[in-house]
């Protein structure tokens, strides 16, 4: 019976564990639509985020799909109640819609998040030809 109540309390005690909650990337927003960029214009946004967890985020990393996206993030740990940004910019060299997923890792539950930048790139029109 002693075996049986052991197992019982250490059971409960690592499930109460696992469920304490841990740092928490609450994103105002998890995708931007930029609508349509001129081509060759670079557009950036800063995505916000809180951390709603009781533990301090840290984001150990942001990857992007290509070398058309470049991130910066906080590299700080942000405090529990505290914002913290992640901003991307995109550089709009070829024309066509696009969809970027910019993937934040943390060592909040479940460790990534993946935002997203969309958009159509548009051509910018050819100059008129001066006349003689």
């Amino acid at each position: 019976m002693k075996v049986f109540f052991s197992a019982l309390v250490l059971l409960i005690g690592l499930t109460t564990v696992s469920y304490a909650q841990k740092g928490v990337l609450k994103f105002k927003e998890e995708t931007h639509k930029f609508g349509k960029v001129p081509q060759g214009t670079p557009v950036t946004h800063e995505f916000v985020f809180t951390n709603t967890g009781t533990d301090p985020v840290v984001i150990s990393n942001v990857t992007v799909s290509c070398g058309c996206t470049t991130p910066v993030y906080s590299k700080v740990p942000v405090a529990p109640g505290k914002t913290g940004t992640v901003k991307a910019t995109f550089n709009a060299a070829a024309a066509g819609p696009f969809n970027k997923p910019v993937t934040v890792f943390s060592n909040t539950e479940g460790g990534s998040i993946t935002l997203y930048l969309n958009g159509e790139v548009v051509a910018k029109p050819a100059a008129a030809k001066a006349s003689k």
